[in-house]
């Protein structure tokens, strides 16, 4: 007999046929002519009820095995439901229990647990309701992400997790080296890079995008999708400290081209997410955000709107008295300018564009106005910045002389550099964060709660 999962099962017809069911239990609850599991294996939301009508002898030893955790398989026939609530039911003929859960030592036992508690037991939680909504719609944004990029003629490109040049210019890096630390502490001699595995200085890298970038120039339409790391010591809901990143880069694409893209690519994300998640997220609208599948349908309803830096900051400098750090030209805006814009001024998603070079990174195409360069991020209603991106600088005179600006080690950048040298093209790109992706989508308030195993500051268990 074919093993069908609890889905699988959820699309048959209640016409007696036989079923076998293998999950971890719920609930348990008993009457005095009945058992009742509760039976989930994790591939939808709701449980399946298996029903064993007056229990005895080693069926009864069984079920008193089955407490919630415990893994079973249940066979039975699939008859409809006589209760209000489900179409189904297992009019169960056996229980075997695979693994047990004790009850005085097993965690998640049938009662709230805050969000906190969860994260110390990471390797458990996927069994609650929330993570197993959280990881089945991760699931489907990452192949997502995927669908809409192949589609539209992208190449998926592996850019390499160990660098040698920060790309974003912020210094905040965690270094790899196979060199003994203790011994040179203890030495208090210099560090000799040379002896070093890779004889200079390396790092895990902060972004794909310059790695993906020479791909761009020789295959026009490309991306990266993997995992960048950034040793900020930040503790707040919005950071991590290892995280994955989308970055889509287009050869003779510019900003207009670029903001088109990331429009069609969220409305493509969050079109999926409804239609394919809509028990998750209906979940997610009851127990963790109120009004979010309204919000996500908001989304596809019209264009985004459009603005400048400078227009928007003349906006928030009018209503400076609503912030709690004062706007001004030049400030990097805050998540509450960003929320203040989309959601009081544009009424929906809003790209801003031209931003202060001083504020962006070294390879943003810097405007004729010498202030400012061809960057774009797009706002969104309830969450602020989801995407960031630019209109790169192929012009290498002015490149050169950026990274000289910035401090920056020129030849450090040299292979980058030579992109410039050798048949150069306007080329355009943008990064989506895939955990602020998972907050905006299920609503989840803390990004730790949005990745299977988080790593932030003195957090690097499981």
């Amino acid at each position: 007999m074919k093993l069908l999962s609890v889905k699988e099962i959820a699309g048959l017809e209640a016409d007696g046929r036989q079923v076998t069911v293998k999950g971890w239990v719920r609930t348990k609850r008993a009457v005095k002519s009945a058992v009742f599991l509760e039976v989930n294996d994790g591939s939808r939301l709701s449980n399946l009820q298996c029903v064993f009508e007056s229990p005895e002898g080693e069926m009864a030893e069984e079920l008193a095995k089955a407490g919630t955790g415990a893994s079973v398989a249940v066979e039975g026939i699939l008859i409809p439901s006589p209760a209000a609530g489900q179409r189904f039911e297992v009019r169960a003929s056996s229980c075997r229990v695979i693994g047990e859960a004790p009850a005085d030592s097993y965690p998640l036992q049938k009662k709230a647990h805050s969000m906190e508690f969860l994260r110390e037991i990471a390797h458990l939680r996927p069994r609650t309701n929330t993570f197993g909504a959280v990881a089945r719609v991760r699931n489907r944004m990452a192949f997502a992400i995927h669908e809409f990029l192949q589609a539209k003629g992208f190449n998926y490109i592996h850019t390499p997790l160990i660098t040698a040049s920060d790309a974003e210019g912020a210094g905040a890096m965690f270094q790899v080296t196979t060199l003994d630390l203790d011994r040179l502490a203890k030495s208090g001699g210099s560090v000799d890079y040379s002896k070093d595995f890779f004889g200079k200085p390396a790092y895990l890298t902060v972004s794909g995008q310059l790695n993906v970038e020479t791909y761009c120039q020789a295959l026009s339409r490309v991306y990266t999708f993997g995992p960048t790391f950034r040793a900020e010591n930040s503790n707040t809901s919005r950071h991590l400290s290892e995280f994955w990143m989308i970055e889509p880069e287009v050869a003779f694409a510019e900003l207009s081209d670029n903001m088109e893209l990331a429009e069609d690519f969220l409305k493509h994300l969050v079109r999926t997410a409804l239609c394919d998640c809509a028990e998750d997220l209906a979940f997610f609208d009851e127990r963790i955000q109120s009004g979010l599948i309204e919000s996500l349908k908001a989304v596809l309803d019209k264009p985004f709107a459009h603005m400048t830096y400078t227009e928007a900051m003349a906006i928030l400098e009018q209503s400076a008295s609503a912030f709690e750090v004062k706007p001004y030209w030049g400030l990097d805006l805050q998540s509450e300018h960003e929320k203040f814009l989309c959601e009081k001024i544009a009424g929906g998603p809003l790209f801003l564009t031209d931003y202060p070079k001083e504020i962006k990174s070294f390879y943003m195409k810097q405007n004729a106005d010498g202030k400012t360069v061809r960057a774009m991020d797009l706002l969104v209603p309830r969450f602020g910045e989801i995407i960031g991106g630019s209109e790169r600088e192929e012009r290498l005179d002015l490149l050169e002389k950026r990274i000289l600006e910035l401090g920056l080690n020129l030849d450090a950048y040299g292979w980058y550099l030579d992109l410039r040298r050798f048949g150069t093209t306007p080329h355009s790109g943008f990064g989506l964060g895939f955990e602020r992706l998972m907050l905006y989508v299920t609503g989840m308030a803390n990004i730790r709660d949005v990745i299977p195993f988080p790593r932030a500051p003195r957090l690097a268990d499981f």
